[in-house]
C-alpha cells in the first residue's frame, strides 16, 4: 500500500512539474511573439512604401485561398487578382504566427520593400491584420527555375540558359552593391528563382535575407539556406559575407549548365555530386559530357563552367564578387582556370 501511495505522489508531482513547464514555455513564446510584434511599429511601416491590405480583401482576391501555386517553410502562396481583376498577384500567407514566421515577415518587408530591379520579384503590399501575415507579390506565370530545369518537358535552350544565368547574376549584384543597404539573400536556389511571361529571371523569397548595416561587411548568424546550396563557411562557424550568395549562385549556375540537380544518387557514382563531376570533366577536357547531345558553342560552355567553379571555391576569399561574375558571364574579362572547389581533392 505504501509503495502505491508513494508512486501516486511521484506521478502527481511529475504531472504538476510538466504542467508548470508547459505554461512557462507557452508564456515565453507569447512574450517573444509580442516582443517581435511590438517591433513592427518601431519604424518598419515608415521604412517601406507599400499598400496595406486587410485580411478580408486578400481572402476575396484569392477566392478564399483556393488556388495554391506554391509552398515554403513558413507559408503557402496563392494566386489572386487585385485592382478589380486588372492585376494578377501571388499572395503569400504565413500559416502560423510564431516568432520565426513574424521574423520572416519582417525580413521580407525590410529586404524587398524598397528594392526596384527587373530581376527581383516586385512586392505590391502586405497584410498585418490581427494574427494574419500576408505578402502580395507580382504573379510569375512561368513558375520557378526548378520547374523549368527539372520538370518541364521542353528543356531550356542554351540561349535561354545563358540569359537566365546573366539575369540571376544581375539580380544578386543589385542586392549586393546597388541597394541602400547591402543584402545577403541567404537562400539562392532554383525554387526561389521565378520566371515571368518572357522567362525573365526574378529572385524571390527574402524570408531568410540578412541586411548589412553601413560599413558592415560580415555578420554572424545561425545556418540559413537550403542543403546543397549552403556555403561551407556556414558550417565552419565563420562570419558570413556576400560571398555566401556567390557560392549558392555557383551551384545554381552549374545546375543551369547541366540541366540537373546538384546531387543525384540515381546517376553513376562519379556523377552523383555535380560540382565534383563538373571539375573532373573540366580537368579532363571533356566538357561535352556535361551537355550530351545539346548544341552548344564550346567556348561559351567553358566560360560558364569556369565561372561556376570559381564561385563554389571552398575559401570565400577565392570567390569572385558578383560584379566580376557579371563581367565574366558577359565575356568582357578573362577567366583563369579555376582550382578544385574541394579542399581535400588533392589528397584523394
Amino acid at each position: 500500500m505504501g509503495v502505491l501511495i508513494g508512486s501516486s505522489v511521484i506521478l502527481a508531482f511529475a504531472l504538476v512539474i510538466l504542467a508548470i513547464t508547459g505554461i512557462l514555455i507557452y508564456r515565453y513564446r507569447v512574450w517573444e511573439y509580442k516582443k517581435i510584434k511590438n517591433q513592427w511599429n518601431d519604424g518598419l511601416i515608415e521604412e517601406v512604401t507599400l499598400r496595406s491590405y486587410t485580411y478580408g480583401e486578400l481572402e476575396k482576391a484569392t477566392n478564399g485561398f483556393t488556388d495554391e501555386v506554391g509552398e515554403g517553410a513558413f507559408g503557402t502562396v496563392f494566386k489572386g487578382v487585385i485592382d478589380n481583376g486588372k492585376t494578377v498577384v501571388a499572395v503569400k500567407r504565413l500559416e502560423t504566427v510564431v516568432a520565426e514566421s513574424e521574423r520572416e515577415f519582417r525580413n521580407e518587408m525590410k529586404a524587398i520593400g524598397r528594392t526596384h530591379h527587373k530581376n527581383l520579384v516586385k512586392l505590391f503590399g502586405y497584410c498585418h491584420d490581427g494574427t494574419n501575415r500576408l505578402l502580395v507579390y507580382e504573379y510569375m506565370s512561368n513558375g520557378s527555375l526548378a520547374d523549368f530545369l527539372f520538370k518541364s518537358r521542353r528543356k531550356p535552350s542554351w540561349e535561354e540558359k545563358t540569359g537566365i544565368a546573366l539575369n540571376l547574376a544581375r539580380g544578386i549584384l543589385y542586392l549586393h552593391d546597388e541597394c541602400e543597404n547591402q543584402i545577403i539573400h541567404c537562400d539562392i536556389k532554383p525554387e526561389n528563382i521565378l520566371m515571368d511571361e518572357q522567362k525573365c529571371t526574378k529572385i524571390a523569397d527574402f524570408g531568410l535575407a540578412k541586411l548589412l548595416m553601413p560599413n558592415q561587411t560580415r555578420t554572424y548568424t545561425g545556418i540559413r539556406g537550403t542543403r546543397g546550396y549552403v556555403a561551407p563557411e556556414w558550417h565552419r562557424n565563420l562570419p558570413i559575407t556576400l560571398k555566401a550568395d556567390v557560392y549558392s549562385f555557383g551551384i545554381v549556375l552549374l545546375e543551369i549548365v547541366c540541366g540537373r540537380r546538384n546531387v543525384d544518387v540515381e546517376l553513376p557514382e562519379e556523377e552523383v555530386v555535380l560540382a565534383n563531376w563538373v571539375f573532373d570533366c573540366f580537368e579532363a577536357g571533356e566538357l561535352d559530357r556535361l551537355v550530351k547531345d545539346e548544341q552548344v558553342e564550346m567556348n561559351k560552355l567553358e566560360r560558364m563552367v569556369r565561372v561556376g567553379l570559381w564561385c563554389i571555391q571552398y575559401e570565400p576569399s577565392f570567390r569572385p564578387t558578383m560584379k566580376r561574375v557579371v563581367l565574366m558571364l558577359e565575356g568582357t574579362v578573362e577567366i583563369p582556370a579555376p582550382p578544385s572547389p574541394t579542399p581535400f581533392s588533392s589528397a584523394m
